[in-house]
């Protein structure tokens, strides 16, 4: 801490803060969009990644910082998938009638083919999902998907086939 007189001391980053606040600045909203197309909330998604930047923060310094975003991106779809865990618990004791809806405003924010695809994107099985979001929305490649998901890479590729075939018939008969 540096004290300016009177006033009320001043914090001084270190290491950790400097290069957690550098990632946070650089991939808050790749992570977030991530995070959206598995969960399909903003709310939730934001706090998803906000829990993995605190989690890593925590965890500063790893073994290999530079395979901090790399951390993230797992994390991220770790806490997601728990988030999805919690809904699908919670949708077992909600009549149907009361199910929350998709709100106005996220539904306004998404242009007509973004929802046709999120939509579709919806109904194919998670780990599918995951691997085409992580193939197409994030552009890693199968063997980086593989190491992420700890799956084969030839699993990753076959996944990402069947994914890609199953979204596209779901968006011919959609429209």
């Amino acid at each position: 801490m540096v004290s300016l007189g009177r006033a009320q001391p001043v914090p001084v980053p270190d290491d950790r803060t400097a290069a957690v606040a550098r990632l946070y600045r650089e991939h808050w909203l790749g992570l977030v969009r991530l995070a959206v197309l598995i969960v399909d909330d903003r709310p939730s998604a934001e706090d998803v990644v906000q829990e993995a930047f605190t989690e890593l923060y925590r965890r500063w310094p790893l073994k290999d910082d530079t395979k901090a975003l790399q951390y993230l991106r797992s994390t991220v779809l770790n806490r997601s998938r728990s988030v999805l865990r919690r809904r699908r618990v919670a949708r077992l004791y909600l009549p149907p009638a009361v199910r929350p809806d998709e709100s106005a405003e996220s539904a306004a924010e998404l242009s007509e083919n973004r929802r046709e695809v999120q939509l579709a994107l919806r109904s194919v099985p998670l780990r599918t999902r995951e691997v085409l979001v992580l193939r197409y929305y994030l552009d890693l490649s199968h063997a980086e998907i593989a190491r992420l998901l700890g799956i084969s890479e030839s699993g990753a590729r076959s996944t990402a086939s069947r994914g890609l075939a199953i979204l596209t018939r779901k968006l011919e008969e959609q429209r």
